[in-house]
């Protein structure tokens, strides 16, 4: 409280604040800035690539994408209900932008949010099997509220992934994830070696989310620089 004391106490003196009002600002002063350190904390946690949100997002780059179903989701009530998120569409129409702006609205509710690649989760996983510390690594993934697993389904799985990718999801029963995808969830299927836990994993997964086709022209030109000499120097929008 040390650091809005004199400012209240200046308010009490000059009598803007009476005991009890001055006692109430001081301790909303603590509880505001206690909220801002665990925001701050949950935000570094999340790990985004960008920080960006849902309000800045171009929704007229494209009469194709669906602006009004986007912005109900930002509404979170499918992280409430423990549903899932599945954005998929061609290359830079501004998937992983969304995606992190629905973790980021979710991380200013309070929430628990990690992001990342789905090849990074999977080698992590790999590499779990190594060192006997699988366990472990796949329950830091199981314990937030949301994982985004971005650029899921860029290519073929071997047997040991898609076991991993069958535990992670079984593990995170109840618990939200949002995934980006260039591919549809019917093209999935395929890419899995095994038939039978292509179709337990992606049955449960698909059947409890709500799917968002974002189609158009890339996103990613609205995001370049108007100076055609200047070069960018930070990662592209998906």
């Amino acid at each position: 409280m040390l650091e809005t004391l004199d400012a209240r106490l200046a308010q009490g003196h000059g009598g803007e604040l009476g005991h009890l009002d001055f006692l109430q600002v001081l301790c909303q002063d603590e509880i505001t800035r206690r909220e801002t350190v665990a925001f701050q904390r949950r935000l570094l946690r999340a790990k985004f690539e960008q920080q960006v949100t849902l309000e800045e997002f171009d929704f007229t780059a494209s009469s194709k994408l669906p602006a009004a179903q986007i912005r109900d989701l930002g509404a979170l009530r499918w992280l409430h209900a423990g549903e899932s998120v599945i954005l998929f569409g061609p290359v830079g129409v501004g998937k992983t932008h969304v995606a992190q702006a629905l973790g980021h609205l979710a991380v200013r509710q309070g929430a628990h949010v990690r992001f990342a690649k789905t090849s990074r989760i999977l080698a992590d996983l790999a590499g779990g099997h190594a060192d006997r510390t699988w366990e472990k690594r796949i329950r830091e993934l199981v314990r937030p509220d949301v994982l985004i697993l971005d650029d899921f389904a860029m290519r073929q799985l071997n047997a040991t992934q898609a076991d991993d990718l069958y535990e992670l999801v079984s593990e995170r029963q109840g618990r939200s994830l949002i995934i980006t995808s260039n591919r549809a969830p019917s093209d999935w299927y395929p890419l899995f070696p095994n038939p039978v836990v292509a179709e337990s994993l992606l049955d449960r997964l698909i059947n409890t989310s709500h799917q968002v086709i974002m189609n158009g022209p890339s996103y990613r030109p609205n995001k370049r620089p108007k100076n055609p000499t200047s070069k960018p120097d930070h990662p592209e929008i998906k």
